[in-house]
């Protein structure tokens, strides 16, 4: 148990120095973004004073690196800072600028929640229906189901995402009208309601991710298939659905894990397309809309949630593959 508690400490201890890393990565690229908040909110006609005044209050006068620790040191706490474009429609009316208005963790968490809960909705209908492919491509090996899946699965991630929504919106919304084209979600919605909203991206994505865990789990479960206690569960007379079901699978766990784990990864910080086409209210669509107008602080706290949300779930998947094999649970 000691070995084990090491090995996640190491991981983790791993995973805070990439994102620390990659946190210096996210503010040296979002602070060379072309453009200036103060001069766009102002205009072209606008006055050096004023521009230097909007950029003082916005703390935009002090040097980057002075900039980038006071951004760790409130994202370390949880303040995310303030929206820029927030905090000048606050001035303009009248009120505090550091009021909830201009909290950037006010903006991000209902959107985050939107993508996580299309994240879940994606990953209920993408893994059973991978692994489930996966476990039958692996049975009927070579055959025209294998075939035609593998070329399915390959088709569907080598098409663009926006190419396969407006395929589905064209079939499931336009012609069919099963589904609605737009995903406008709102708190008002019941549960159902919302699944219904966020059904047709989420089938986007399940066409993108699907191919990756379908054709591991077929390869984990093919490897497997030429084991001695494979064998030895055939001769036993058991089926060949048993032996895979019941023997090959739970021993390919480790490999799966890994890139279920890399997928749903994908589903938090890979959505940006897919919510802007359909025009879903989440942290994609959101992170979007703040780098049009240079806002910043939002930009940042995007990029980081992305950063954190990708390093945690590869740890995740790194921790349980260590979990489900006995060779790296006791390394020699």
């Amino acid at each position: 148990m000691a070995s084990i508690l090491l090995i996640i400490a190491q991981r983790l201890a791993l995973g805070l120095v990439t994102l620390f890393v990659v946190s210096i990565v996210i503010f040296t690229a979002v602070n060379l973004l072309p453009g200036d908040f103060a001069q766009l909110i102002l205009g072209q006609g606008a006055t050096p004073e004023a521009v230097e005044s909007i950029r003082r209050d916005l703390g935009l006068d002090q040097g980057p690196v002075v900039r980038y620790f006071q951004w760790l040191a409130g994202a370390v706490q949880g303040d995310l800072g303030n929206s820029f474009a927030q905090a000048n429609f606050a001035s303009f009316a009248g009120s505090d600028t550091g009021s909830g208005l201009s909290s950037v963790a006010g903006q991000i968490a209902p959107r985050f929640e939107n993508t996580m809960f299309l994240a879940g909705v994606t990953a209920m209908i993408a893994v059973p229906v991978a692994i489930t492919l996966g476990v039958l491509a692996a049975l009927f090996r070579n055959s025209v189901f294998d075939r035609a899946t593998n070329i399915l699965t390959l088709s569907s991630i080598s098409s663009p995402e926006f190419f396969l929504a407006y395929i589905l919106i064209l079939y499931l919304a336009v012609q069919n009208q099963i589904l609605p084209s737009l995903s406008l979600v709102n708190d008002d919605m019941t549960f159902l309601e919302r699944v219904r909203m966020t059904l047709l991206p989420a089938l986007t994505l399940t066409l993108v991710v699907t191919a990756h865990m379908m054709r591991m789990t077929r390869a984990a479960i093919i490897n497997l298939l030429a084991s001695p206690y494979i064998e030895m569960a055939r001769l036993k007379g058991l089926s060949p659905m048993r032996v895979i079901v019941k023997h090959a699978l739970p021993n390919a766990l480790a490999p799966i894990i890994n890139v279920i784990a890399l997928n749903l990864a994908y589903l938090i910080t890979g959505v940006v397309v897919v919510e802007v086409v359909f025009g879903y209210t989440g942290i994609g669509q959101l992170f979007v809309d703040s780098v049009k107008i240079r806002d910043i602080p939002v930009v940042q706290a995007c990029c980081l949630i992305f950063a954190a949300a990708y390093i945690l779930l590869n740890l995740t998947a790194d921790i349980m593959s260590i979990l489900s094999n006995p060779r790296l649970r006791h390394p020699k």
